[in-house]
């Protein structure tokens, strides 16, 4: 049964610094450039875990656009939704020496999608559908979260939510997002410790609490992160999601921890 996502394609742009830094400065950089976004990452290493992904957004005509197309469809992703004449968005992660970084998002299109542009054979016999918290935040793309989750659950299907940003949240209004979770009524709601404080510390369905190198907890049981050398945390979490859609706890602990130990959130 596929797992399928909703929400953002973008062009990933991660800059790993070292060495000086500041006006006038030239440090060195290790890049990675290429398909990314956290419905795609979590699309992405669904895949890579074993299981058949499908991931539906709206994306950009130009050259960014294709270049993230074919890359996440070259890892085994059936990708579905518009092509709009306009820009692909691009998020550029910038991150330091310690594996924390600092993201910089410009979502071009993707945030336009229509729910009328959706096809509900698009979602047939998906198993699970996992929609980015990002896909909540704008309109009209969150009434096409909506359409999307109401045709998974009327097959019987099971719908996770990552809140994806803190900062988003209190932009958006944390009671207002709080009532279209509860409309949408997710089996998983997957935040970390900043996120969950942002919309008020309770929300509908079971909570996954990521809690970065303290691991995370399922409702009340803590499950430790895997030891690991640290390169990047960028796109852990939706390592961690992808792992717990498409098996269990174990084997979330360990996609999480392949993907901190990589440059960028893609397997």
């Amino acid at each position: 049964m596929p797992v399928c996502t909703l929400g953002d394609l973008l062009l990933d742009v991660v800059v790993r610094t070292s060495g000086p830094s500041g006006p006038d400065a030239e440090g060195c950089a290790e890049t990675r450039v290429g398909a990314g976004g956290q419905a795609a990452n979590v699309a992405a290493w669904a895949a890579e875990l074993g299981a058949e992904a499908r991931f539906v957004g709206k994306r950009g005509s130009d050259a960014a656009g294709e270049l993230a197309a074919r890359e996440l469809s070259g890892r085994g992703v059936e990708l579905l939704g518009p092509v709009e004449e306009g820009h692909n968005g691009v998020v550029v992660s910038l991150v330091s020496q310690d594996g924390n970084r600092t993201m910089l998002t410009d979502r071009g299109v993707s945030p336009f999608l229509r729910a009328e542009e959706l096809d509900v054979r698009w979602f047939g016999g998906c198993d699970r559908l996992h929609l980015s918290g990002y896909s909540l935040l704008r309109r009209p793309i969150e009434e096409a979260a909506a359409k999307a989750a109401g045709a998974v659950q009327a097959q019987g299907g099971q719908v996770s939510v990552d809140l994806a940003s803190a900062s988003g949240i209190a932009e958006y209004g944390a009671e207002k997002l709080l009532n279209r979770l509860e409309l949408l009524q997710p089996d998983l709601v997957f935040a970390n410790e900043g996120e969950l404080a942002a919309i008020g510390g309770d929300v509908p369905g079971t909570l996954v609490l990521k809690r970065g190198a303290e691991g995370f907890r399922v409702d009340a049981v803590e499950h430790a992160a895997l030891p690991a050398d640290v390169v990047d945390t960028t796109g852990a979490g939706d390592a961690l999601a992808a792992g717990y859609l498409v098996g269990d706890a174990k084997l979330a602990a360990q996609a999480a921890a392949r993907c901190v130990a990589q440059l960028g959130a893609m397997p």
